[in-house]
């Protein structure tokens, strides 16, 4: 009988301005973008010991960490806010992998921008 299993918490269609780029335009204004998080919290029991917050990694603030180190500051390149946020997530008690994808929304027309990241234990 199984006991335990990896666990991923998974955030998908986070959608928020940020400041990002190094176009006139994109300085000027915050613009929309995406991002998808997938945070590996290795093995786990497949319950919870109890069933309180305070003993899982809650992801009301694993999103609400996304979206501040989105904004904390301008940011020139994508490539840049990705390896910055893969760090802080990475930081997080429990986590040991973290997989990343911010897209921007409005950069083209005819196509979106993404960059994906993966560090960590997979």
């Amino acid at each position: 009988m199984h006991t335990a299993g990896t666990q991923i918490l998974t955030l998908t269609g986070l959608r928020f301005d940020a400041n990002l780029g190094i176009l006139a335009h994109e300085k000027a204004a915050p613009q929309p973008i995406q991002v998808d998080a997938e945070l590996n919290l290795g093995a786990q029991p497949l319950s919870p010991r109890d069933d309180d917050i305070l003993h899982v990694l809650d992801y009301r603030k694993v999103r609400q960490i996304i979206i501040d180190e989105c904004r904390s500051e301008h940011v020139n390149l994508l490539e840049s806010l990705i390896g910055k946020l893969s760090a802080r997530l990475l930081q997080l008690p429990g986590v040991r992998g973290v997989r990343v994808r911010i897209a921007k929304l409005e950069i083209f027309d005819d196509c979106e921008v993404a960059i994906r990241v993966e560090t960590g234990q997979w």
